[in-house]
């Protein structure tokens, strides 16, 4: 029994010993989570921590919308707030010149259509109906995150300034115009009103619009798309250059 103990203790000594965990390496993302319910923010807070992000909480709207002007990259917001409910959260964030073009993800128990219908009209970019999938919602932050970053074509720098009938759209600045005055625009209108003046005349189905303004993959309804366009349409005034294509989606006029 000795002569095992022994050699069971020397081979421990022997043993290399395990490497300790490698730091997490922060991807430099700014996420606020503006949610009451403490088990999803743990669990959100958990999970984003282990991919890298920098997660700050807010648990009620007051709180939410101080914490909003430090001006995180992503908002993830929920609707039945104390104080302050999501919705008139959505409604200062997209009237504030300072925090207007933060990306807004809406996590929430209404799942009704209309409900998400009102949250995509208030300038949400996107709509998540609790329960849901962890791993679906980090797909969604990550599909933001990339549609936010400035596109650029292969061996060419940055695509600075598209331009079409009176209508720009700054890429760099992430501004727009026409004639010459400047558009209001939410994350996702601008992202939008990118795509379609991109190509002029080409027809656009409604789900490849959303790739474009949310990311590949993004479960939203079908009018989404079509409250999205309809804001669109509004700020861009009597011009009426977004043209319907009826059975199919929609085109910026040549």
């Amino acid at each position: 029994m000795s002569s095992e103990v022994t050699s069971m203790k020397d081979a421990k000594k022997q043993a290399p010993l395990k490497a300790a965990p490698a730091p997490k390496v922060k991807n430099g993302i700014k996420v606020l989570i503006i949610e009451d319910e403490k088990a999803l923010v743990d669990a959100l807070v958990y999970n984003l921590d282990r991919e890298g992000y920098e997660v700050t909480v807010a648990h009620d709207g007051q709180d939410g919308l101080r914490k909003a002007q430090s001006l995180p990259d992503i908002i993830l917001l929920d609707i039945m707030l104390p104080g302050i409910n999501g919705i008139e959260i959505l409604r200062e964030l997209r009237g504030n010149e300072k925090t207007k073009s933060i990306p807004v993800i809406v996590v929430s128990a209404k799942s009704e259509e209309t409900d998400q219908v009102v949250g995509f009209s208030m300038g949400a970019d996107d709509y998540v109906t609790k329960p849901f999938s962890v791993k679906i919602l980090l797909q969604r932050i990550n599909a933001l995150q990339r549609r936010a970053e400035v596109p650029t074509k292969e061996g060419q720098g940055p695509v600075e300034l598209i331009e079409h009938k009176q209508v720009k759209v700054d890429m760099v600045k992430h501004r727009a115009f026409i004639l010459d005055e400047e558009l209001d625009l939410t994350p996702t209108e601008f992202r939008l009103l990118e795509c379609l003046l991109r190509s002029p005349g080409r027809a656009f189905s409604r789900q490849h619009l959303m790739d474009c303004a949310i990311g590949e993959g993004a479960i939203v309804l079908e009018r989404t798309i079509d409250v999205h366009i309809k804001t669109l349409r509004k700020k861009l005034g009597s011009m009426d250059m977004i043209e319907t294509v009826r059975g199919l989606g929609y085109r910026f006029k040549e």
